[in-house]
Order: structure tokens, then sequence, then C-alpha cells
């Protein structure tokens, strides 16, 4: 296939040395808006929430950490998921206020490759994480006499490890496929950071290949496990519906209602980028639209776990010494 050579234009062939025979020399990240006035406004805004995920998702790690009672399938996921939220959201934050901190929106071709590897693996590790919560309160709810055996410390750290590899391996493909492409000499991603999506869109090369692995991994990874979860959840419903007691129930959809919260603003957020910038003219509107998964969602997670949830206050609360509703 012709795709596989890199070719430079002859008039960039002085830069061939220097630029490790791709011609690429770097991509520009264009951020969220251009209005120099807004950048402060982002700049604070970006920075907030950045350091709420991270202050958020450390507690929630500290408070089952320090109490033994927490020690459960339930929050070992939990603790799980805020670590690899923690990860995600600093794969991309901390570049884009250095960015604009700066005043420069460059990134390097590596930096660019090595920001999509990253954000990709804890993408997807994160949404593995939320199918094996989801797996977790199945068992729970309807095989509660079995949930002890079914869900032992091994199988648990199994599936953990099981998820992380299938990132690893997923994110190392859609990056290595990128190696293939060709860009420009400067290429402008109208992005805060490297989304798959936008970079191979930037190629001179064809992308067919690319687009056709992206979309089959975007069905697998977002269509399966919603299907998963969706199964699992009208099953905890039917069997919630079982019970016989008022307070039986709410104590089971209690512990079902955060998960599903958290499952649908994943879900709904990163669909809804998804058929945002299948549409050509609206990358900007794509951009702003993925704040919502990239950031908001980390940022909220936390939140939604926590509040709902009586053993972690009354663990944050030993740790803070605050009392939380």
């Amino acid at each position: 296939m012709e795709t596989f050579i890199l070719e430079t234009p002859t008039s960039h062939h002085h830069h061939m040395e220097a630029d490790n025979d791709t011609g690429i020399s770097e991509f520009l990240l264009l951020g969220l808006s251009e209005e120099p006035e807004l950048q402060n406004i982002i700049f604070g805004l970006f920075l907030c929430m950045y350091l709420i995920t991270v202050l958020g998702n450390l507690l929630i790690i500290l408070a089952v950490s320090s109490d033994s009672h927490l020690h459960t399938p339930m929050y070992f996921f939990l603790t799980s998921l805020s670590f690899v939220d923690i990860c995600f959201t600093s794969t991309t934050i901390p570049k884009m206020l250095w960015n604009i901190q700066t005043q420069s929106q460059v990134i390097t071709y590596a930096g660019c490759l090595t920001q999509m590897y990253f954000f990709l693996n804890f993408g997807a590790w994160d949404d593995f994480l939320l199918i094996v919560m989801a797996y977790d309160r199945f068992v729970a709810i309807c095989h509660p006499l079995h949930y002890t055996v079914i869900m032992n410390s091994r199988f648990c750290g199994l599936l953990v490890l099981v998820s992380w590899v299938i990132s690893v391996l997923n994110s190392l493909l859609q990056s290595l496929m990128v190696l293939r492409l060709s860009f420009r000499k400067k290429v402008e991603i109208p992005h805060f950071f490297c989304e798959l999506n936008q970079v191979v869109g930037q190629a001179c090369s064809d992308t067919f290949l690319n687009d056709m692995v992206m979309n089959s991994v975007i069905m697998l990874l977002l269509g399966a496990p919603l299907a998963g979860i969706l199964y699992s959840s009208s099953k905890i419903v039917s069997s919630v519906g079982r019970i016989s007691s008022a307070q039986g129930k709410y104590k089971a959809f209690s512990t079902c209602a955060s998960h599903l919260s958290a499952v649908s603003l994943f879900y709904c957020t990163s669909l809804g980028v998804y058929l945002s910038s299948a549409a050509p003219q609206s990358s900007h509107s794509s951009a702003v639209a993925s704040v919502m998964y990239t950031v908001v969602t980390p940022m909220l997670n936390p939140f939604i776990y926590s509040l709902r949830n009586r053993d972690i206050k009354r663990a944050l609360k030993r740790i803070t010494g605050v009392p939380l509703m």
C-alpha cells in the first residue's frame, strides 16, 4: 500500500534530517477559543475543575483505603475508577493550562502521539471499569448469596487487570495507526488536546483504514459495554421489584442509582461528542462538547458516588473531620 510511505514535499527536503524523515515539525492546538480576553477565564475555570477532580478523587481513594469496612469489591472498583479519572484528566488539562500560560499553541509530534495514547488508554479503561461496576452491582443484587464467592479478591483484581490490558491494546493499535499517516509541516488541530478523530482528519495521506478501525473500535467499546450495562440494569430493576420491604427496595436502588447516573453521564457525553464530530463543519462544537466527558464527568464522579453513600460519607468525616450532610 502506497500510504505506508511517509511523503515529504520536495520544498521541505532540507527539513528532513531534523524531522526524522516524517516531514513534521509541529502541531498547533488551537484550544477552545481564539479570543485573547477569554483565555484567562478558560484558564481559571479549567484549573479549578482540574483541582476539584484531583482532590475529589484522591479523597475517595484515601477514604476507602483508610476504612477497613470499605475493603469490598464495590469500593475497590470505585478507587480504581477514581485513580483512572485522575490520570484521564491529567493527560489533557495540564498541557492545555501550560499552553495558555506560555501563550503558545505548540505540541510536538511525539507529544501529540503520547497524549493520544494515554488519553485513549485511560478513556477506555474508565469505560471498562463502569461495566465492571455494573456487573458487581448485578451480582450483589441478583445473586446475593453467591456474591462473596463470585466476587473474590482474585477475580476483582483480574477484572481490573483485563480491562487495563484491553485498553492498552486498543490505544497502542490506534496510536500506531496514526504513525503511518503523513502530515503537512504545520498542523492546526481545532481542539484543546490531540483528539484522535481531529488528528486523523488533518492527515494528507489516505485515512480510510484509520477511520474504519476507529469506528469499529468505537462501536465495540461503546456499544458492547452499553448493552451489558443495560442488561444488568434491567435484571437489577426486576429483582429489586421482587423485594418485599420498602426499606430493602430503597437500599438496593440507592446503591445502583449513583452508578447509573455516572454511567449515563459518561455515555451521553461521549456519544454526543462522537455524533457531533461526525458532522464535518462542527469541529469547534465537538471540542466544547468533549469538555463534558474529559473534564466534567471525572470531576462529578466523586460527588455522584460520595454524596449518595453513607459509608463513604462516614469515612470522609473521619479523615477530614468535616461532617458531610
